[in-house]
């Protein structure tokens, strides 16, 4: 039986970074030139490697193990999944105000450490990109699920949030095994001063991670300002769009997970696939005015509670 975790929290650092071209356009502003992409290496489409197959394989059998066993749910929450107000504050305030990755020793291991409350001030634009050996097919179904969910985020959220080539500022890169095993140039060009931890991070991420996002901000501030989302290529369909709806969403600021959530993408038992009735609520109150950048757990907490009774209104 195979019964793989996903390991995909955000890994939030907050780095000095030079990003230009991210920020929205003022009325009167020229339009920025389009962003700078490398040329190909090679044809459009190269055959995957037979450790690419193989990596097919296994996920195909993970995702079949999953569903085998109810996971992988894609009814977003039931009648079995009822949540309260508390319920409701009390996942927001684990989720967006504590990280579930620190650093130590350069390495980036699992624990619990408060955090502030961090998002986005500027329009938020997404652009894909894929390693040279996925599938065109594939290709088009990952752009068409990566632009409708990014809809749901903005509906949800309040948030500008599109895909645009125009001077994107969170990027999707979509990857078999040896593109990512080589992507260390192409994240570099994304993230001046990438740390060598982060660039380990994607190059040497183990089968057990399933997929992984990070936002950064500049200096001491708590709104991102860029973002880099890694995707297995490999994963079938369904476990696929679910990286996507989880990565793209904890890169919007709701970077922890918690066991306690459910209905929701973010807990680590898989149970969900998509996005939830729950994690929409959970991206409407981060982006509440409310709330602000910078917030504590201390600070946040008494708002977040005010705001879940508003939005269930007494539901239980």
């Amino acid at each position: 039986m195979i019964r793989t975790p996903r390991l995909a929290a955000c890994l939030t650092l907050l780095a000095l970074l030079g990003l230009a071209g991210c920020d929205p356009l003022l009325p009167g502003d020229p339009p920025p030139p389009p962003a700078v992409r490398p040329p190909d290496a090679g044809p459009l489409v190269v055959e995957p490697s037979a450790l690419s197959r193989a990596t097919r394989d296994y996920y195909g059998q993970v995702q079949a193990t999953l569903t085998r066993q109810g996971l992988l749910r894609t009814d977003r929450g039931g009648p079995d999944t009822p949540f309260s107000d508390r319920n409701l504050a009390e996942n927001f305030i684990r989720i967006a105000l504590f990280d579930e990755y620190a650093t130590s020793g350069g390495q980036f291991v699992q624990r619990q450490t408060p955090s502030r409350l961090r998002r986005w001030d500027k329009p938020v634009r997404m652009t894909v990109e894929f390693g040279a050996s996925v599938p065109l097919a594939q290709r088009s179904r990952d752009q068409a699920d990566v632009l409708r969910t990014a809809a749901e985020l903005a509906a949800a959220s309040g948030h500008l949030v599109a895909v645009s080539a125009l001077a994107p500022n969170f990027h999707i890169l979509i990857l078999n095994e040896d593109d990512r095993r080589a992507a260390a140039p192409r994240l570099r060009a994304l993230v001046p001063g990438i740390s060598v931890g982060d660039l380990a991070t994607v190059i040497d991420m183990p089968r057990e991670t399933f997929c992984l996002v990070f936002a950064y901000s500049s200096g001491a501030s708590s709104t991102y300002g860029t973002a880099v989302a890694v995707i297995r290529g490999e994963h079938p369909d369904l476990l696929r769009l679910s990286c996507i709806q989880e990565e793209l969403a904890q890169g919007l600021g709701l970077a922890n997970d918690s066991p306690d959530a459910r209905p929701s993408i973010f807990n680590d038992d898989e149970e969900f696939a998509l996005l939830t009735r729950q994690d929409a609520l959970l991206l409407k109150m981060l982006y509440d005015p409310r709330l602000k950048p910078g917030m504590t757990a201390d600070v946040a907490g008494p708002i977040a509670r005010i705001i879940a009774a508003e939005l269930l209104g007494g539901e239980s």
